[in-house]
């Protein structure tokens, strides 16, 4: 039995995101389909975390058990040939030891969050990025307050309170809001990520750029664990997964 693992870029717009859900027309089977049509056999596929229905992914990563004997040089190629065009292999898929798993090898995540800031929205990146015309948020506040998340912290009011993870302690490697023009985007880096976790982190950063919430009040906001004092979480569309790290030269 081979353990395949492959990288995918999606836009999710028309998706219900990446997980397998009661109601179909996610990522995750969808690409299931396609396999079953390359190897004449039912597959199950690993992703390295769930992303919600419209949000998108530039380096996800996947990876399944399969007896098929497809050279390893074809599946990118060819599952490509299957996929629509809105789901993509982006690297030719690498064969990995028979423990490797998607989720639990990762070692770092990259989560980007896009706020278009401009008076008239693009309406080429719509799906992509939330527009936030006015008033002009404070990026200087908002960098403050991202300040205080890095490190290891428990992020339990920066979770969804149907959150079933068992600890809500995770760490923060690097947490960057750059501003281009009339765009911010936040990159976050972690070991891993609750439930809503940079959606709500964006949120309660936008209502910090609008002077809802004070800059310095993000640390007793972390150490409250009260989901009710942080701000709202941020529209979907507005956020992608960048990439997944597993301490080596490729994700």
């Amino acid at each position: 039995m081979r353990n395949i693992r492959m990288k995918i870029a999606y836009d999710g717009t028309r998706y219900n995101g990446f997980q397998t859900q009661p109601g179909g027309n996610t990522i995750q089977d969808t690409i299931e389909k396609a396999i079953e049509t390359l190897t004449e056999s039912r597959t199950i596929i690993i992703g390295s975390g769930r992303t919600d229905a419209r949000v998108h992914a530039e380096g996800q990563v996947f990876n399944f058990h399969t007896e098929s004997r497809i050279s390893i040089e074809r599946w990118a190629l060819a599952l490509n040939s299957r996929l629509p065009e809105d789901i993509r292999v982006v690297e030719h898929a690498v064969e990995v030891p028979p423990d490797f798993h998607s989720r639990f090898s990762a070692k770092r995540k990259t989560y980007r969050y896009s706020i278009c800031t401009a008076k008239f929205h693009n309406v080429f990146r719509r799906n992509y990025e939330f527009h936030h015309p006015a008033p002009k948020l404070d990026a200087d506040a908002m960098r403050a307050a991202l300040e205080q998340l890095a490190g290891e912290h428990d992020f339990t009011s920066f979770t969804t309170n149907h959150s079933d993870d068992k600890s809500h302690v995770r760490t923060i490697y690097e947490a960057v809001l750059r501003e281009e023009k009339e765009r911010l985007e936040l990159f976050l880096t972690g070991n891993g990520f609750l439930y809503n976790m940079v959606r709500i982190i964006a949120g309660t950063l936008i209502h910090v750029g609008q002077g809802k919430i004070a800059s310095d009040a993000m640390g007793s906001i972390l150490e409250s664990r009260d989901r009710l004092l942080a701000g709202p979480t941020a529209v979907a569309h507005g956020l992608t997964l960048i990439n997944v790290d597993y301490g080596e030269n490729k994700a």
